[in-house]
C-alpha cells in the first residue's frame, strides 16, 4: 500500500554523521527538510556495527560535525562510546528528528515539476512516498557488508564473522585467530585480540609501509 506523499524541501537519505550534519547545516538555515533513516537509531554503523575499541582515526578536530566541536574534555582521538555521546547531543541541539524505519527503494527527479520523487519501505510492508526540491544522499561508502568469495570458506569448520560482528577479543583468549584485511578495522581489530591474549594471524594484501603507518598510529595512541 501506498501513502499520500509528504511534501519538503531538502529530502536527506542516512541519519549518520554526514547526514545529521547536512540536517543541522538545513536547520540553521531555517529550511525544511525530512531525514529518512533505514535503521531504528542514527549513526547505526557506530551503534550497531562498530567493536568496542573503536577509536576515530584521526583527530579530533578534522571529525567534529558542521557547527558544534566536541568537547574540550575530549581527547584528541574520541572513542566509540564518546562519540555516540556526541551524536545523540548533536541531534538533540539542533532538534533532528529522523524518520525510522524508512528504506529508501526508489528515487526519481521529474523534470516537470523540478522536484525528486522518493519511495521508501516502512515497517507495515507499504510504502511511503517524499516529494522534495532537492535529495541529499548520505548513506555512506560503509553501509553495507561485504564479504568476497574465499574458496573452500564453507568448508571451514571454525567461526567465521564479518568486522561488523566482532565486538572484544575477550572471548578469542588463546584461540588461533587470523584477520583478513589491513585497513582500519582490519588493524586495530588484530590489536584487541593480541591484547586479549589471542594468537593472531593478519593477511595483508597492501605494502608493508602501509602496515607500519597504522601501527605507528596505534602506539602514538
Amino acid at each position: 500500500m501506498t501513502t499520500g506523499a509528504k511534501e519538503t524541501v531538502v529530502i536527506v537519505v542516512g541519519a549518520g554523521p554526514s547526514g545529521l550534519s547536512t540536517a543541522a547545516s538545513l536547520h540553521k538555515l531555517s529550511i525544511p527538510y525530512i531525514l529518512l533513516e533505514r535503521e531504528d537509531c542514527i549513526a547505526s554503523l557506530f551503534n550497531k556495527k562498530a567493536y568496542d575499541r573503536l577509536h576515530l582515526h584521526l583527530a579530533k578536530q578534522f571529525c567534529q560535525l558542521a557547527h558544534m566541536p566536541f568537547p574540550e574534555t575530549y581527547p584528541t582521538y574520541v572513542s566509540r562510546s564518546d562519540f555516540l555521546k556526541y551524536l545523540d547531543h548533536y541531534a538533540s541541539h539542533f532538534k533532528i528528528n529522523p524518520e525510522f524505519r524508512n528504506t529508501v527503494q526508489f528515487a526519481k527527479y521529474d523534470e516537470d515539476r523540478k522536484k525528486w520523487w522518493v519511495e521508501a519501505a516502512v515497517e507495515d510492508g507499504g510504502i511511503q512516498c517524499y516529494v522534495g526540491r532537492f535529495l541529499v544522499v548520505a548513506t555512506g561508502e560503509n553501509s553495507d557488508v561485504f564479504i568476497p568469495e574465499v574458496d573452500g570458506l564453507s568448508e571451514f569448520k571454525g567461526e567465521v564473522i564479518h568486522s561488523t560482528e566482532y565486538k572484544s577479543g575477550k572471548r578469542y583468549e588463546n584461540k588461533k585467530v587470523l584477520v583478513v584485511g589491513a585497513g582500519n578495522s582490519g588493524m586495530e581489530i588484530a590489536l584487541d585480540l593480541s591484547n586479549h591474549g589471542a594468537k593472531t594471524s593478519i593477511v595483508v594484501r597492501s605494502p608493508v609501509m602501509t602496515l607500519i603507518l597504522y601501527v605507528n598510529n596505534f602506539i602514538y595512541r
